[in-house]
């Protein structure tokens, strides 16, 4: 069934020796079979990313708060608005939530069907960077940008919470693919595609895809000289088709959410509160960090490693071409010492993370008019000439990613970001990358620069996998003699670096003593890194280019085995599923009663895990904050918000209570409820209490009850 996906069809019938690609055919040699470049791709997939998707359970925060929106749609049959335990959840485009849902009603509400649609899209994403860097570059890149794409660090990471990004970026990479298709071809469906894959990923994330697509469009066009061909686009019928996908929900949803806070309504929070006021960072809430400039380039050799290793390799290939460019009288390369002091401007700003709008507007304004400038002298000098000479279909495709990639990254320098907003650039970076790789394996032998760029990134690879090894090594030694402890969680700093609200936040809670607990994953990570790079750079230097880079591949698809192993093994300090499991077993076992109300103290993001796998909403003792803000001011609002005083009014009468505590919340309560509460359940610092003592005794197996008298915390 894999193979007869249309997609996978196209990556089959492309791999033939582009026309208009005459450098392309050298490119092709060397390369695997077709048959067997795909079983590689499907078998990495199967391996990393679909074994993958049964576990962990979904964690807290995000990805159990979008699985909750998903829910609610399958349930309900709300497809217009999102809602997040039964309140309102406007900042999100629905796609994303549309998708699983309908995985939720054909495999039921499980972790499985919750990131299945993330995990066919990690597929598809490699399929779409197969196809075409086998159409611009050959076979050869083509193989390399699929296992890459599949092994890097980023993809992998940012594929294990339920977030939109993986489908944001096929469906941009899409539409550029099909913009490049209906300039050179004039291919009406090819257009036409463009326009429907560009409406999806508005209703994925927003107006975001908008900037994106036509913010890189635009300047591919005028750099190109392509502009003259706008009409193959179908603007106006194109736009048309655009408008009858994209209209509909953003009509719906306006029109029936109105009244809330101050007298806004959706148009306003989605439009300006999450996409203008977030980009400027006074978005309401304020609850996202930044990452300083410094931070957030250099992560990027993170995200994208092992590949980001070659950039170097990328480095002297682009060097090389502004040479060539240069020397055929390329336009735009006449003035280039001022394109040189506009980019050592621009430079600085991003370095510097400055943000001062009237400056940003004045630096824009300025190269508008260079722009604007160089492009109407050279027109009068020759008529029609484009501001770069673009000639084959891989200078095309590597002119429009590397604007494409660009302009991602640098908007979100300057936006508020988290970690994985730049997702969207990786395949086109990695594509850029990979052809690098390419053209180096090829003139390996007969250019010292290719060679040496090359041998370097080798060599960084072995010294950094030593390095890791011993770091590895070092750690099991020295945890030898300490007792496993499944619950890593109590064995953690909870730094809180960045208050958590950046998603990397957790790596810096690691200590010695939770090392016992990651001793499989770490021991086939130091195994990986002991002799996967010395395996690879001994193959490149007998010349044996894709054996050495498919045992990079290798290497670091064994590193991300150990790293999912790690991240199920954080699985009671990063999910709420055990608390919740704890709460039907002791309803099954009739040691409570079915009858209770569960609350979550604090932002339900600190638990929503619970009422997801519950299958039930919950009440919110002081959690009337972040996602949960706006929806709670619209009039029809449930009455799920409880403050303390309320918590303390209900305290042990009524029908039982079973609150969910947070680590971040444990002193509050205690200070609030103080010896009133009896303790179900506690696993990395969070706990479950309840304000009566059981009903009956549990059974002695299946149970383990401590009441607190006079104090929640005991020795763990």
């Amino acid at each position: 069934m894999l193979l007869q996906h249309p997609i996978v069809q196209t990556a089959a019938s492309s791999l033939r020796t582009d026309p208009s690609n005459p450098d392309s055919s050298k490119f092709h040699a060397g390369a695997p079979r077709q048959s067997t470049a795909l079983a590689i791709l499907a078998g990495l997939w199967l391996i990393l990313f679909f074994a993958a998707l049964f576990a962990p359970p979904l964690l807290d925060d995000a990805d159990a708060t979008h699985a909750n929106a998903a829910r609610h749609i399958a349930l309900t049959g709300d497809w217009v608005t999102l809602h997040v335990n039964s309140i309102r959840y406007l900042e999100k485009a629905p796609l994303p939530y549309w998708l699983v849902a309908i995985s939720f009603r054909i495999f039921g509400f499980n972790t499985f069907a919750a990131h299945l649609p993330q995990g066919i899209g990690v597929l598809l994403l490699a399929i779409l960077g197969y196809a075409w860097a086998n159409k611009a570059f050959g076979a050869r890149t083509a193989f390399y940008t699929g296992i890459a794409v599949l092994t890097a660090a980023g993809v992998f990471l940012f594929t294990r919470i339920f977030i939109p990004e993986v489908l944001l970026s096929l469906l941009l990479c899409i539409s550029l693919y099909c913009l490049l298709e209906a300039l050179s071809r004039s291919n009406t469906r090819s257009a036409y595609a463009m326009w429907a894959a560009l409406a999806l990923a508005v209703l994925t994330k927003g107006l975001v895809a908008l900037v994106f697509f036509f913010g890189a469009g635009a300047i591919y066009l005028v750099l190109s000289g392509d502009y003259r061909k706008w009409r193959a686009l179908r603007p106006f019928t194109g736009l048309l088709l655009f408008l009858a996908i994209t209209a509909p929900w953003h009509i719906l949803a306006g029109l029936r959410n109105t009244g809330g806070m101050n007298g806004h309504g959706f148009f306003w929070f989605y439009f300006i509160n999450e996409h203008v006021l977030r980009f400027l960072g006074k978005r309401i809430p304020m609850d996202y960090n930044k990452l300083p400039g410094y931070l957030f380039w250099s992560l990027h050799l993170v995200w994208l490693f092992p590949w980001a290793l070659f950039l170097p390799s990328l480095c002297d290939q682009s060097i090389k071409a502004f040479i060539a460019h240069r020397r055929a009288s390329t336009p735009i390369f006449e003035n280039w010492p001022v394109w040189t002091a506009y980019g050592v401007a621009i430079l600085g700003i991003l370095l510097r993370n400055l943000f001062h709008a009237p400056y940003l507007l004045v630096v824009a304004a300025a190269g508008l008019v260079i722009l604007l400038i160089e492009l109407r002298r050279r027109q009068r000098l020759e008529p029609g000439t484009a501001l770069l000479h673009i000639e084959t279909y891989a200078q095309r495709t590597t002119l429009l990613l590397a604007v494409y990639s660009g302009l991602i990254l640098v908007f979100f320098s300057l936006s508020t970001n988290q970690e994985y907003y730049t997702f969207p650039a990786y395949l086109p970076l990695l594509m850029l990358l990979m052809h690098a790789v390419v053209r180096s394996e090829t003139t390996f032998s007969i250019d010292k620069a290719s060679r040496r760029w090359i041998t370097v990134a080798h060599a960084a690879f072995t010294i950094l996998g030593i390095a890791i090894f011993v770091a590895l090594a070092y750690g099991l030694w020295t945890s030898r003699k300490e007792a496993f402890v499944p619950d890593i969680g109590d064995l953690l700093a909870h730094r809180g670096v960045g208050d958590y609200t950046l998603s990397m936040s957790h790596l810096f809670d690691l200590t010695g003593p939770s090392f016992a607990a990651l001793r499989l994953p770490a021991t086939l990570a130091a195994i990986a890194f002991a002799f996967g790079p010395a395996i690879a750079w001994l193959l490149r230097q007998q010349r044996r280019h894709l054996a050495a880079t498919t045992t990079i591949a290798l290497t670091s698809g064994l590193f991300l085995i150990a790293a999912h192993i790690a991240l199920v093994r954080f699985e009671p300090m990063l999910s709420s599923q055990d608390l919740a499991e704890k709460i039907q077993e002791l309803e099954d076992d009739r040691v409570i009663s079915r009858d209770n109300e569960v609350l979550l103290y604090g932002d339900q993001a600190y638990g929503s895990s619970i009422p997801f796998y519950l299958g039930e909403d919950v009440e919110l003792v002081e959690g009337r904050s972040t996602s949960m803000l706006f929806g709670s001011t619209f009039p029809d609002a449930p009455h799920i918000f409880l403050t303390d005083a309320d918590l303390l009014a209900g305290w042990g009468t009524g029908e039982r209570k079973i609150l969910f505590v947070p680590l971040e919340k444990r002193d509050d309560v205690d200070k609030l409820l103080g010896s009133r509460q009896v303790l179900l359940e506690e696993t990395s610092g969070k706990a479950l209490v309840t304000d009566r003592p059981l009903d009956r005794q549990p059974p002695v197996d299946s149970v383990h009850i401590r009441s607190v008298f006079p104090a929640l915390h005991l020795p763990r």
